[in-house]
C-alpha cells in the first residue's frame, strides 16, 4: 500500500508535530508533504523524505498570513497515485483529493480506490471557535487594529472556503470528545477518536530507593506509594503564544506569591517576560531535550494548564512523572484530569480562578503512582494500535 503523509506545516515544535513524527514512524516509507518546511527550527524528521512546494520560498513569519494559498496548493496537489493519504491537519492540509475523490468525479487515477483519512485537531480555530479571541489579539503588536479590521472583512469568505475543504476527506479521525463535537458543529463531520500519543516511559520518572529510604522505611510500608521530592515551584511548559494564556499562569502566581518556572519560546516571550516585570517569583527556560524537561516536571509542585486546547499533550507527559495537572475546564483537559485525583479543573479562564485553583490544589493530596497511571492510556503503544485498527478497518 502506497501512503502519503500530508501537514499543514513543518516550522515549529509542538503537539501537531509529535502526531505526524509517530505517524511517520508508523509508515517510514511514506513522503511527507507540507506547504512549509525549516529543519532548523524542527529537526525529527531528517530520516524522512520531506517534499514542499512554491510556498517554501516565502518567509515563515508569514505563515499566517498564507491561508488561502496553502488551501489552493493542499487542493492542486497531485497524491491520486496514492492509496492512502493521512493528513494531519488544524487548517489548510485537509484540502488533499484522494483517488477516491477524483474518480468519483469522473477522473482516471491509478488508485480510484485511494482514501484520505484527516487526523484533524479540531476545525481552523482562528475561523471558528477562537474566533472571537483571535480578534481581540491577534497577536501582530501595534499591527493589531489593522489586521483585526481586514480580517472581519475577509472572515466569510476565509469560513466558506473552509467548509468547503472540510467535505474532502473521506473520513475523520480527531484528538478528543471535545474536538468531535467542534468537527461536528463546525464542518458536519463525524470523526472517531484517537488521542494524541504521548511518550509516557520517557517521563515516567520513579521515586529512587535512595529517596524512599530517606523518607522512611515505616512510611513507605504504610502507603502504596511515596511521596515525590517536590521543590517549590509550579510550572508551565508550551509554545509562547497568546491564545495559550501563560499571562494567567503569570498573574495568578503573582496573586498567590507562588513561583512559576515558564520553559518553552514563541512569539509572545518579550510580551510574558514584560508581565513579569522581572520578578523573583517567574523564571524563563528555553526548550530543552525530553529528559531534561522530565527532571522540571518530576519536581514541580503542579503543572499549569490555563489555555483552551482540544487536548493538550504537555499536561499528560507532566502526569507521566507524577506532577499533578491545575487546568482550565473547558477543552480536552476532562480527557486526562479528574478533579482531585490527578489534578485540579477551574471554570474560568481568568487570573482569579487559576489562584483560587492553585489555594485548593495545595490543601489537598496526591499520589504520584496514581498520577501517572492516570496517564498510562495515552502511550504511543495504545495509538499505534487504534490507528492501524482505523487504517485496516477503511481500506479493507
Amino acid at each position: 500500500m502506497r501512503v502519503a503523509l500530508v501537514c499543514d506545516w513543518l516550522t515549529n515544535v509542538g503537539g501537531a508535530e509529535k502526531v505526524l513524527l509517530e505517524m511517520h514512524r508508523l509508515f517510514p516509507e511514506a513522503p511527507i508533504y507540507t506547504s512549509q518546511y525549516d529543519p532548523k527550527k524542527i529537526d525529527w524528521f531528517a530520516d524522512a523524505d520531506v517534499r514542499t512546494g512554491k510556498l517554501q520560498k516565502y518567509p515563515v513569519g508569514l505563515r499566517r498570513f498564507l491561508g488561502p494559498l496553502r488551501k489552493r496548493y493542499f487542493s492542486k496537489l497531485d497524491l491520486s497515485d496514492y492509496d492512502l493519504i493521512i493528513s494531519v491537519t488544524g487548517a489548510e492540509a485537509k484540502a488533499v483529493k484522494s483517488g477516491k475523490r477524483l474518480h468519483e468525479k469522473g477522473k482516471d487515477v491509478k488508485c480510484p480506490n485511494g482514501i484520505h483519512i484527516s487526523y484533524c485537531h479540531v476545525p481552523t480555530q482562528y475561523y471558528w471557535q477562537m474566533y472571537d479571541d483571535y480578534v481581540k489579539n491577534p497577536g501582530f503588536g501595534i499591527l493589531n487594529p489593522l489586521v483585526r479590521f481586514f480580517f472581519r472583512i475577509i472572515i466569510g469568505p476565509l469560513r466558506r472556503s473552509d467548509l468547503k475543504i472540510a467535505r474532502v476527506p473521506d473520513y475523520y479521525i480527531t484528538i478528543s470528545d471535545y474536538a468531535k463535537e467542534q468537527i461536528l458543529k463546525y464542518y458536519k463531520r463525524e470523526a472517531a477518536v484517537i488521542c494524541p500519543p504521548v511518550e509516557i516511559d520517557s517521563f515516567n520518572i520513579k521515586t529512587t530507593k535512595k529517596q524512599i529510604k530517606k523518607q522512611g522505611k515505616a512510611k513507605a510500608k504504610k502507603s502504596a506509594s511515596v511521596e515525590r521530592p517536590v521543590e517549590n515551584y509550579y510550572i508551565a511548559t508550551s509554545r509562547q503564544v497568546n491564545w495559550k494564556r501563560l499571562d494567567l499562569a503569570i498573574k495568578a502566581c503573582e496573586m498567590t506569591q507562588r513561583h512559576l518556572l515558564i520553559i518553552g519560546e514563541g512569539a509572545e516571550h518579550d510580551k510574558l517576560v514584560k508581565l513579569a516585570q522581572g520578578s523573583d517569583l517567574v523564571k524563563f527556560l528555553p526548550l530543552m531535550k525530553k529528559e531534561e524537561l522530565a527532571k522540571y516536571l518530576a519536581k514541580a509542585k503542579g503543572y499549569l494548564f490555563p489555555s483552551l486546547e482540544p487536548f493538550g499533550i504537555a499536561p499528560v507527559e507532566a502526569l507521566a512523572c507524577g506532577c499533578p495537572v491545575i487546568a482550565f475546564t473547558e477543552g480536552g483537559s476532562r480527557e486526562y484530569v479528574v478533579d482531585g485525583e490527578n489534578g485540579v479543573l477551574f471554570e474560568e479562564q481568568t487570573a482569579k480562578s487559576l489562584a483560587e485553583a492553585i489555594l485548593r490544589f495545595e490543601k489537598m493530596k496526591f499520589s504520584p503512582e496514581k498520577v501517572r497511571e492516570s496517564a498510562k492510556k495515552f502511550s504511543v503503544k495504545r495509538f499505534d494500535r487504534e490507528v492501524k485498527k482505523f487504517v485496516d478497518e477503511k481500506t479493507k
